[in-house]
C-alpha cells in the first residue's frame, strides 16, 4: 500500500519568496509511516549554485490532502543544507527558538490574509481595457456585478477545513477580485505554518479554474484598497487586563522599533502605506481604538472588556508569516517581561 506526499516548501526567490512542491510515492499509511526527509535542486528554487545544488526537505508539518483525497497529505517542509544546518531561507529556524523562550507567555495570532485573483493580467472582475465602478460596493458584496471568483473561494474554504486547518472565516475585500481568509487563532508556528498551506491551496485551487492569486499589495496603482495580512495578536496578560494591551501597543513604537518592523513586513510596503484606503504612513507609528488608519488597532470591544488583542495592520498580504509573527513575540513578550505583565 502506498499514499502520495506533496513535499511543500518555501524557496529563494527575493524580494518576496514563492511556494514550490512536489510529490513523494511513500510505502504504508500516514499514520504508520515516518515523513522521511528528501532533497530538491536548489540552483533552480533560488537557494543553491549549480555546482553544490542538493538542499534538504525536512518535514515539519502535515495535514489531509483536500485535493486529492484518500490517504494522501500534504507536507511542509523546512528547507536545510546538506550539513544538517537551516538554510539562510529558512525563516521557520529563526522563529522557533523566540518561540519557545516566550512560550509562558501564550501568545496566540490571528492572521487576515487579503489576495487578488487575476485572470491573466487584469484583476478578476476588471473589464477589458478599463476599471469597473468605484470601490465601495464590492466589500462583503453579493452579486453577480460585485462578485467575482466567489466559487474559487468557497472551494478553497473547503479544502482548508479538510485539510483540518485553523480557518476561521472568508470575506469579499474591498476591490473587485479581492477576497480574504483567516487562520487563527493558535500559536505563533502553528498559524505560520498554516498559513502557508492555506497559501498553496489557494493557488492550487485557482489553477483549477485558469485564475491565478496574488499576494501583491498593490496590485492596482490609484484609488484602490492594497491587499495586507492584519496580525492579531494577543499574550495570557493581555487576555486578562487592558494594561498589557498598552504595553504591547507602546513597545511596537519604541526606538527603532517600527523600522525594524516595517522592513521585513513585505516587500512593496510603501506603495501599500501611504495614509490612504484604510492604512497609517509607512514612515509613522501610531495606535488608537477602533481606528483602521492606525498602524496598530485596538478593537472598541477590547477597550470596552479591558482585555483582549491588539492588530497589526502593517503587515503587507505577501509578508512572511514566520518573521512577523517572530517578531511580534520578540518585541511585544520581551516588553512585558519587563514590565512584569505575563
Amino acid at each position: 500500500m502506498t499514499f502520495k506526499a506533496e513535499y511543500i516548501w518555501i524557496d529563494g526567490t527575493e524580494p518576496t519568496a514563492k511556494l514550490r512542491s512536489k510529490t513523494k510515492i511513500i510505502a504504508g499509511t500516514p499514520d504508520g509511516s515516518e515523513l522521511p526527509v528528501w532533497g530538491f535542486d536548489g540552483s533552480s528554487t533560488n537557494q543553491a549554485e549549480g555546482h553544490a545544488s542538493d538542499r534538504v526537505l525536512k518535514p515539519v508539518f502535515s495535514c489531509p490532502d483536500p485535493i486529492r483525497g484518500g490517504d494522501n497529505v500534504l507536507v511542509l517542509c523546512e528547507v536545510f543544507d546538506i550539513d544538517g544546518t537551516p538554510h539562510a531561507t529558512n525563516t521557520r529556524a529563526r522563529l522557533q527558538p523566540v518561540a519557545e523562550q516566550h512560550a509562558a507567555q501564550e501568545s496566540i495570532f490571528g492572521i487576515e490574509q487579503e489576495y487578488t485573483f487575476f485572470d491573466g493580467t487584469r484583476p478578476l472582475g476588471f473589464p477589458v481595457g478599463g476599471f469597473p465602478a468605484a470601490q465601495g460596493g464590492y466589500y462583503c458584496g453579493v452579486g453577480a456585478d460585485e462578485i467575482f471568483g466567489r466559487e474559487i473561494v468557497e472551494k478553497h474554504l473547503d479544502h482548508c477545513l479538510a485539510a483540518g486547518l485553523s480557518i476561521s472565516g472568508i470575506n469579499a475585500e474591498v476591490m473587485p477580485g479581492q477576497w480574504e481568509f483567516q487562520v487563527g487563532p493558535v500559536g505563533p508556528l502553528e498559524v505560520s505554518d498554516q498559513l502557508w498551506i492555506a497559501r498553496w491551496l489557494l493557488y492550487r485551487t485557482a489553477e483549477e479554474f485558469n485564475v491565478s492569486a496574488t499576494l501583491d499589495p498593490k496590485p492596482v496603482k490609484g484609488d484602490w484598497n492594497g491587499a495586507g495580512a492584519h496580525t492579531n495578536f494577543s499574550t495570557k496578560a493581555m487576555r486578562e487586563g487592558y494594561d498589557a494591551i498598552i504595553t504591547a501597543c507602546e513597545s511596537l513604537g519604541e526606538g527603532s522599533k517600527p523600522m525594524d518592523h516595517v522592513k521585513n513586513y513585505g516587500a512593496g510596503i510603501d506603495d501599500r502605506l501611504t495614509g490612504l484606503h484604510e492604512t497609517a504612513p509607512w514612515n509613522e507609528y501610531s495606535y488608537g481604538v477602533s481606528n483602521r488608519g492606525a498602524s496598530v488597532r485596538i478593537p472598541w470591544q477590547v477597550e470596552v472588556d479591558q482585555k483582549g488583542y491588539i492588530e497589526d495592520r502593517r503587515p503587507n498580504a505577501n509578508v512572511d508569516p514566520y518573521v512577523v509573527t517572530r517578531l511580534i513575540v520578540d518585541t511585544c513578550c520581551t516588553a512585558l517581561e519587563k514590565a512584569g505583565q505575563v
